[in-house]
């Protein structure tokens, strides 16, 4: 016995084997108590995410699963080695190491928490799949992941010991010069952060902006492209999209159609008391169409012209165009068949002989 409490007060570099004994004990201990708290949190939280619908409780416990056992062992050897003598530059560099191994586990989690929420922000606003939602969501993920490591970096080098309060201010000095001379890119990176957000239009919508008109292809962090009808690619500012007023066609539930037409002046009054009932016998036999109002307008220089105003169910011109068509095409079948003629520019010219 007197053996075994002499080797136990045997002093090996500073320090008994008694120490080293509890040394060893606090590590295994804490190790366990980090991987089995960890299996036990991971098991409570997964089975309570299976009674819910919501993804963040899932999305919990996968970030809890991520942390490895490098971590726990790094912070099991620290706790363990805190008890024990050893040179201050030792134990200054495993500080650093814990430090630098939990700094990083943090960093990556804050990374997916910043991911997730800005795509569940975005899923809240739109409802459809938007193509441009990905690189959007790519480019403000990583603008976080650039500020997040950067404030895991300065504290790292604040346990180092460096006073980064100087770095701070060298840094903000910098930020505001480059801030001055890249303002039309930022400006059009916050732009692009509200079109995201906002969602005046997407990837596929037809769109008009000022003279130009087109079909979106791409939503950038600078410039947003669209396609316009003749082929080219036009590239816009997304500051300048932002400033202008856009019309888009592609969120119509329906298009208004306003067009006239002008029989001549020699057709009988009861003929023309006809036209608003030929019209709305030609809209009540198409598809897709719903009349709003036929109307004998007024008296024009070589017409009486009649105003018709109806509705195409649809937002797509195509089908507009081919309900114009066909209601043209009737108009001309009904006004033949009942003797109505279409005006045309004419001008009758009255000679008087004088003797």
């Amino acid at each position: 016995m007197d053996t075994i409490v002499s080797f136990m007060n045997t002093v090996i570099f500073h320090n008994t084997v008694k120490a080293y004994c509890f040394a060893g004990l606090m590590f295994c201990g804490t190790l366990a108590f980090c991987l089995v708290g960890k299996r036990q949190v991971v098991t409570y939280l997964g089975k309570i995410a299976a009674k819910t619908v919501n993804d963040f409780d899932d999305f919990l416990v996968t970030l809890i699963a991520q942390i490895g056992v490098p971590v726990f062992v790094i912070i099991s050897i620290y706790t363990a080695v805190s008890a024990l003598i050893i040179p201050e530059t030792a134990r200054f560099i495993l500080r650093i190491v814990m430090v630098v191994v939990v700094t990083r586990r943090a960093v990556l989690m804050l990374q997916d928490v910043a991911r997730y929420g800005v795509t569940k922000a975005y899923n809240k606003r739109v409802n459809v799949a938007d193509p441009s939602a990905a690189a959007m969501i790519k480019n403000l993920t990583s603008i976080i992941r650039l500020v997040i490591w950067s404030l895991g970096v300065l504290f790292v080098l604040s346990n180092l010991g460096i006073n980064v309060s100087a770095l701070v201010a060298g840094v903000g000095i910098g930020g505001v010069a480059v801030a001055l001379a890249a303002q039309a890119i930022l400006g059009d990176a916050f732009s692009a952060v509200s079109i995201f957000l906002d969602k005046p239009f997407a990837v596929g919508d037809f769109i008009i902006i000022d003279d130009h008109m087109g079909t979106v292809e791409y939503v950038g962090i600078k410039t947003t492209r669209v396609r316009s009808l003749s082929g080219e690619q036009l590239i816009f500012s997304n500051s300048d999209l932002t400033r202008s007023r856009i019309k888009n066609y592609k969120r119509m539930d329906s298009r208004r159609v306003a067009f006239k037409i002008g029989v001549v002046y020699n057709t009988p009054v009861e003929v023309l008391k006809k036209v608003p009932a030929i019209v709305k016998d030609i809209v009540g036999g198409m598809q897709g169409v719903r009349l709003d109002r036929v109307h004998f307008q007024s008296f024009g220089d070589f017409s009486l012209n009649f105003e018709i105003v109806y509705y195409v169910l649809s937002a797509d011109y195509n089908i507009y165009m081919d309900k114009q068509q066909e209601m043209n095409f009737a108009l001309m079948e009904a006004f033949k068949r009942d003797g109505i003629e279409f005006a045309y520019p004419t001008q009758t010219l009255y000679c008087k002989q004088f003797s």
